[in-house]
């Protein structure tokens, strides 16, 4: 059985849905579980206490340890005070899962400017903010592991979620740059892309979907990603309903010449467009360019 025994958890959006799910199954395989909300509605208007004060009293209900934060992920002051926290509480963090999020879904013409910024503000810059406010903690201690919030949305784009799936897929980046800068103090940082029946997705799933993709199916990933055991890093993986897959950004073979044209690519396009093999990293990349 996977434990976390002695490691101290900080769960941003863990008042409901996925954190909240998150929470409780760190909390019960021991874990010490920093609850963050900041208690507001979907589009992430108003504040309360109530969600993460409920979801840490039920854990210590059932035997263990948590404490419930509302600070805000999106200003710097919110996130240094999630993780002093975790620190006064418990006197360390190990764990960071960024999973705070809000909704502002319009369609790309009718999208304001406002309502594309609270969206980046949020789930990038928040989770951007909570991870570097614990990475100093993590770096001194030599061990570490954060886990991001994508999305399909993210990764294959959708209707309506401008401003959301261009949130989503720059966690991607910014999941595997942590990856590669974290590495040599022994960080690890992966990404999800879930799929639960949650107040957010809710409106947008088929009722159907309830009774498979529950938030417990995308916890276990959250959990083993966190795990000392787990070595991977810098990747990015779906889960749902029961599947957990890899996701990762290729390049094609694509085709070259010393006399680039705008015609001569509109000729080639098809060795453009050929899918495989694979290159699968940059350096790689920079190679084939050779």
């Amino acid at each position: 059985m996977l434990r976390f025994d002695d490691r101290v958890a900080i769960i941003t959006g863990a008042g409901h849905g996925l954190g909240r799910s998150h929470a409780l199954l760190l909390a019960e395989r021991g874990a010490k579980v920093v609850v963050n909300d900041l208690g507001g509605a979907l589009d992430g208007t108003g504040a309360s206490t109530g969600p993460a004060a409920e979801v840490a009293d039920l854990i210590t209900k059932n035997g263990g340890q948590a404490v419930a934060n509302a600070d805000d992920v999106a200003t710097p002051e919110g996130a240094h005070a999630i993780v002093q926290a975790a620190v006064d509480a418990f006197g360390k963090v190990d764990i960071v899962v960024n999973n705070a999020g809000i909704l502002r879904d319009k369609s790309f013409g009718k999208m304001t400017v406002e309502e594309f910024d609270a969206v980046l503000a949020v789930h990038v810059r928040g989770s951007y903010l909570v991870s570097q406010a614990a990475y100093p903690l993590m770096k001194a201690a030599g061990y570490g592991r954060v886990v991001n919030t994508s999305s399909p949305a993210g990764l294959f784009g959708n209707f309506g979620q401008a401003n959301y799936s261009t949130a989503k897929m720059g966690l991607v980046g910014l999941t595997k740059t942590l990856g590669i800068e974290g590495a040599r103090n022994g960080i690890k940082a992966n990404a999800i892309a879930p799929v639960a029946w949650t107040r957010m997705t809710e409106a947008l799933l088929p009722a159907e979907f309830e009774a498979k993709f529950t938030p417990e199916r995308v916890s276990a990933l959250v959990a083993y990603l966190v795990h000392e055991s787990c070595e991977a890093t810098g990747e990015v993986f779906t889960v749902g309903g029961g599947k957990v897959a890899r996701v990762f950004v290729a390049e094609g073979p694509g085709w070259k010449s010393d006399d680039l044209t705008p015609e001569a690519i509109a000729d080639n396009w098809g060795a453009v467009m050929t899918e495989q093999p694979y290159v699968l990293t940059a350096a790689d990349s920079m190679k084939s360019m050779l």
